[in-house]
């Protein structure tokens, strides 16, 4: 498989998730236009912030978490479940981001969250979600449809953030924002289809990959970019792959590297970094690094780029969605089908 012959891309590409992907920087553009054009209440008395979503959508409030919290002086906690915590009450603001909107798990906390008067927000294409929202005239950010819910991030993410600014609860992302859609462009050229290997990161590590499994080991900055390119690998790629904190994994996992040598040999390690990642958190990847070297099959660092913290995560996002992608096609498989979660969901809705 060569990376750099366009046909034997195609070949394989068949749901076109190379023009998605190139698209993504106007997409995280549309949205910030979106969420700034939406009817939001002006929401007062908000004490805590709850996220919902799940998988694809529920990525969003990760990153989210990670973006804001530095300056956040409330709580703010993602929800994958399909209950809500108890805390949740008439102060909480509870996003609800599902892109179908039909997601079971979230719509399950909808009706819960409404049971206790939240003040609620929903972010979707429509379904289910949109309906109850338009009913119970909770404000809806209305996406696109029509996109794998990974491929939306984007859309799902800069609604979040743009919600919570206009809502005063964290300060202006115009500036971060304006060089995170800069800085995206830049990275679109280097990762794209007619980039060669050579000149493109995202095709040198996709072929480290192959047939390798991928360890994905992050700052706790980084973690939910760690998170994304688990989900992308599994999703788009259609291999396992697991991720992990420092400094926690230092207490646990690290001495999992010791027996099961042929499993390790198999083993390619990608440690993400980050330039701001503080001194105690870099003297554990060092260390980290000198007893994994060796029994894994590989280790490469890859550093985060931009200035702000959202340009930063986004530089690594958009690299591992590139990395997923060709990695799909190095396994001779479409990226964009998920055959065993259509097959999960068939399954469920029969009761």
């Amino acid at each position: 498989m060569n990376l750099d012959n366009l046909k034997d891309l195609e070949k394989y590409d068949k749901e076109d998730m190379a023009r998605l992907l190139a698209d993504f920087p106007d997409q995280c553009s549309r949205a910030i236009e979106i969420a700034l054009q939406s009817s939001l209440p002006s929401y007062k008395k908000i004490d805590k912030i709850l996220v919902c979503g799940m998988g694809g959508s529920g990525i969003g409030g990760e990153i989210l978490k990670s973006v804001i919290e530095p300056e956040l002086r409330i709580p703010l906690v993602v929800n994958k479940n399909y209950s809500l915590p108890e805390f949740v009450d008439s102060k909480t603001l509870v996003s609800f981001v599902s892109y179908s909107g039909n997601t079971e798990e979230t719509l399950s906390a909808y009706r819960e969250a409404a049971k206790k008067k939240a003040k609620m927000v929903a972010i979707t294409t429509g379904g289910r979600l949109g309906r109850l929202a338009k009913r119970d005239k909770v404000p809806i950010i209305s996406i696109p449809p029509g996109l794998p819910p990974r491929a939306s991030l984007g859309y799902l993410f800069f609604s979040l953030l743009i919600t919570l600014e206009r809502l005063g609860l964290v300060k202006s992302k115009k500036r971060e924002c304006q060089e995170t859609l800069r800085l995206l462009k830049d990275l679109r050229k280097e990762f794209s289809l007619s980039s060669k290997v050579s000149s493109n990161q995202a095709k040198r590590i996709a072929l480290k990959l192959h047939k390798n499994l991928p360890l994905i080991y992050t700052s706790p900055t980084l973690s939910p970019v760690g998170l994304r390119w688990k989900g992308q690998l599994s999703e788009n790629s259609k291999v396992l792959a697991f991720s992990n904190t420092f400094p926690e994994l230092n207490h646990n996992e690290i001495v999992g590297w010791r027996c099961l040598p042929g499993i390790l040999k198999r083993c390619y390690l990608i440690i993400l970094r980050d330039k701001y990642d503080s001194p105690r958190i870099k003297k554990r990847i060092e260390i980290t690094s000198k007893i994994i070297r060796g029994k894994a099959c590989g280790l490469d660092f890859l550093y985060s780029r931009g200035k702000s913290l959202l340009a930063r995560l986004f530089s690594l996002i958009y690299l591992g969605d590139w990395v997923s992608y060709y990695l799909a096609i190095l396994n001779r498989i479409d990226p964009t089908p998920v055959e065993a979660i259509d097959y999960l969901k068939k399954e469920l809705a029969k009761g």
